[in-house]
C-alpha cells in the first residue's frame, strides 16, 4: 500500500528472511489506518511466500512506532469509526501472533502505546541500546487497554501494570530485564544482531518452526493438563513429518539435515 509519499511499508528479502520496515519517519511510524492496512497486506504476502522463513519488523527514523495517530483519531469523533480503528489494530496484532513464520521486532528509537503493543506481539524482539518503551495513554486520559493485552502476555503482570499506570518511558535494559525484549545491543549493531538471530532460525525446518509457533499460541491459555494433552498430540503429528524423519536421521548420522518443508 502506498500514498503520495510512496509505500508505507518497505520489504526487503535476503536468505529466507523478509524485513518489513515502516517508512513514515515524519509521523514516527504512527499506526494510522493506512499503516495498519499496509502492514496487514505485507504480512499476508510474506505468509503466502514459501521462501520466507522469518519476518523482521522495523521502523525508519527516530521511532520504531509511536502508536496510534492521535490527529487521525481526533479528526474522526464518530464512535463507530474509532471502534473499527481499534479492532483493525487488534486484528493486526493477532495476525502477527498467528503468522506461520516467527516475527522479530528490531527496535530502534521509541516504541510507545500501540507501537509498544506491536513489539510485545512479536515472537522475539531485539532493541538498540538507546531504544525506549512506554504505554503513556494514561497521561492523556486514554488508558492503553488494547496494548495491555499483548503487554500482560509478554511480561509479568506487575511490570505490565507499572508501565500502564505510570506511562513512564523505560530504557532498553529495563525492557530486557522485564522480558519485553530478548536482548539489547549497541545501536550500530542492531541490524547485524537481528540478521544473525533471524538467520539462525531461518536455517531450521520452516514446517517445524511453524508447528511450534502455532502450538505455543494455542496452548498458552489452556489449563496445564489440557496443554500437555494438546502438545503431546502436536508432537506425535510433528514426528510423522518428512522433516522430523530427516532431522532425526541427520542427527544420528552426524550430518547436516536437508529440509523439505513437509
Amino acid at each position: 500500500m502506498a500514498d503520495a509519499d510512496g509505500p508505507l511499508v518497505l520489504r526487503t528479502d535476503a536468505a529466507h528472511v523478509a524485513t518489513l520496515t515502516m517508512d513514515r519517519p515524519r509521523s514516527r511510524n504512527a499506526l494510522s489506518r493506512a499503516m495498519l492496512a499496509a502492514l496487514a497486506e505485507q504480512l499476508a504476502a510474506v505468509e503466502a511466500d514459501p521462501s520466507v522463513h522469518v519476518v523482521v519488523l522495523a521502523g525508519n527514523g527516530p521511532a520504531f512506532s509511536a502508536g496510534h495517530d492521535l490527529r487521525e483519531i481526533q479528526a474522526h469523533p464518530d464512535a463507530e469509526l474509532r471502534e473499527r480503528l481499534f479492532a483493525q489494530c487488534s486484528d493486526l496484532m493477532v495476525q502477527v501472533a498467528r503468522l506461520r513464520q516467527p516475527v522479530i521486532a528490531a527496535v530502534a528509537g521509541v516504541a510507545t502505546a500501540a507501537g509498544c503493543q506491536l513489539v510485545a506481539s512479536c515472537d522475539l524482539a531485539v532493541a538498540g541500546a538507546s531504544a525506549r518503551f512506554a504505554t503513556p495513554g494514561v497521561d492523556i486520559g486514554l488508558f492503553c487497554s488494547t496494548p495491555m493485552v499483548a503487554l500482560t502476555r509478554a511480561v509479568a503482570p506487575k511490570h505490565a501494570m507499572e508501565l500502564l499506570l505510570t506511562g513512564d518511558l523505560v530504557g532498553a535494559e529495563e525492557a530486557a530485564r522485564i522480558g519485553l525484549v530478548n536482548r539489547v545491543v549497541p545501536d550500530a549493531e542492531l541490524a547485524s544482531a537481528v540478521a544473525a538471530l533471524a538467520g539462525r532460525i531461518a536455517a531450521k525446518s520452516p514446517l517445524t518452526v511453524a508447528i511450534g509457533k502455532e502450538a505455543s499460541w494455542r496452548q498458552r491459555d489452556l489449563p496445564v493438563v489440557d496443554a500437555y494433552a494438546y502438545t503431546s498430540a502436536v508432537m506425535a503429528r510433528n514426528l510423522d513429518t518428512a522433516d522430523a524423519t530427516e532431522g532425526i536421521a541427520a542427527f544420528l548420522e552426524k550430518r547436516d539435515p536437508t529440509w523439505q518443508g513437509r
